[in-house]
């Protein structure tokens, strides 16, 4: 619903399997080759025999490890030792062929060299998609009706409530990607900084098992401490036992709640709108 994320491996040129010099690359391209050699990933794989690999792994093992590899009834093939540390399929092969019938995999002896070759390229291409954040882009996503987001955000949306196209939100549509500002618009707890700068610090209120109560910028919160900073810069620990209870302020609620609301249209468009916010 929010993001479309491509994997660049699916429209790379396809690379040769063999030593011969490597086709031109894209810009998209060139970041995935240079974020492989930065986790210093293996052999990059070969994407026409992936692709191959792909057709008889669906059919012939998806069933149990997902038509991605990524685990059905079967286990995650991403985090196999043997697919990891295999190279042209002599670790995966003798796997398929044979079987492990004491885990319940049945063996497929019946595949050729060539389909087994091709199946661990397959799943050599997924874990490259998995590791290699490289291959990652954004596609456009400015896909809405920008007047239609205009109208949503004056009114239904209540977005005036908090927010202000002359104030927090002046520009915006020039200081962020429309992957990120969408991003933001959805998740602003994770993105704090993007709307408005810093987010001031959360406030909490904290009472005691005698009913006093305290008040101040939370500091720390888990199953066994509370800490707070109140209005006359006093720090305050306190220990949740019997009694004591933390309440804190959570003005994102709201954000919160609208995750479970919006429909496709009403984000697009809403995105359409911020985007010309320059």
């Amino acid at each position: 619903m929010l993001l479309a994320i491509a994997g660049a491996g699916q429209a790379q040129t396809p690379a040769s399997s063999g030593n011969d010099s490597p086709p031109a690359q894209t810009q998209e391209t060139q970041r995935a080759l240079r974020t492989r050699e930065f986790l210093g990933l293996g052999r990059q794989p070969d994407p026409k025999l992936a692709g191959d690999g792909e057709k008889i792994f669906g059919p012939t093992c998806g069933f149990c490890h997902g038509a991605d590899g990524r685990g059905a009834q079967g286990p995650d093939l991403l985090r196999s030792s043997s697919v990891l540390h295999d190279d042209q399929g002599e670790l995966i092969g003798p796997v398929i062929l044979n079987g492990r019938p004491s885990k319940g995999m049945p063996a497929f002896s019946s595949l050729t060299e060539e389909q087994i070759r091709a199946i661990a390229e397959f799943l050599h291409m997924q874990v490259e998609l998995a590791a290699n954040r490289g291959t990652y882009q954004a596609r456009n996503i400015v896909t809405g009706n920008a007047r239609a987001g205009e109208a949503y955000f004056n009114g239904e949306g209540k977005c005036t409530t908090c927010h202000s196209v002359s104030g927090d939100l002046a520009h915006i549509g020039s200081k962020l990607s429309p992957a990120d500002l969408q991003a933001a618009e959805l998740y602003p707890e994770a993105r704090s900084n993007d709307f408005g700068g810093v987010r001031p610090p959360r406030q909490v209120t904290v009472t005691l098992a005698d009913g006093k109560k305290l008040t101040g910028s939370l500091k720390h919160l888990d199953d066994f401490y509370v800490a707070l900073e109140d209005a006359q810069g006093q720090y305050h620990s306190i220990a949740m036992t019997k009694g004591v209870k933390a309440v804190v302020e959570d003005k994102l609620v709201f954000h919160r709640q609208m995750l479970d609301k919006y429909t496709d249209k009403q984000i697009h468009d809403l995105t359409a709108y911020l985007v010309t916010l320059k």
